[in-house]
């Protein structure tokens, strides 16, 4: 490895294929390393196993519901460190604030261009989440 940057990990829980292609094509275009489950049912022990840097992760999912998933990690003191982006079809204010309530870092209406999820992947892997209150319109 040729600096000192660190190797970042982002887990994709996602259950359409053509999105995780997408997705999978971005994240390695940039750099990330990747991996992909693509249904909830043993996402929150891979999370706790692995503790990857970022996980974009689906609402909608077979057999676990992102939202579950999502605060499983939140309620586990050793994941604090880990950043959740959820996306779904779904995207109503209401649905985003669920979301951002139970934990995650932000959250993304599909379909998205992938400008804007390289720049919010970039934006939470910073260390700078959306807050409830700054999208409290949106």
């Amino acid at each position: 490895m040729g600096g000192s940057a660190k190797e970042i990990d982002i887990l994709v829980v996602e259950d359409e294929d053509n999105i995780a292609i997408a997705l999978d094509y971005l994240l390695r275009r940039e750099g990330y390393n990747q991996s992909r489950l693509a249904t909830g049912a043993g996402a929150v022990e891979l999370i706790r196993k692995n503790k990857p840097d970022l996980v974009l992760l689906d609402v909608m999912l077979p057999e676990v519901s992102g939202y579950e998933i999502c605060q499983s990690v939140r309620a586990d003191p050793e994941c604090a460190n880990v950043r959740i982006l959820m996306m779904t079809a779904r995207g109503s204010a209401m649905e985003r604030r669920k979301g951002l309530a139970m934990g995650a870092d932000g959250f993304i209406s599909k379909p998205f261009e992938l400008k804007e999820l390289r720049e919010e992947v970039r934006k939470i892997l910073m260390g700078d989440p959306a807050r409830p209150e700054d999208h409290a319109d949106a």
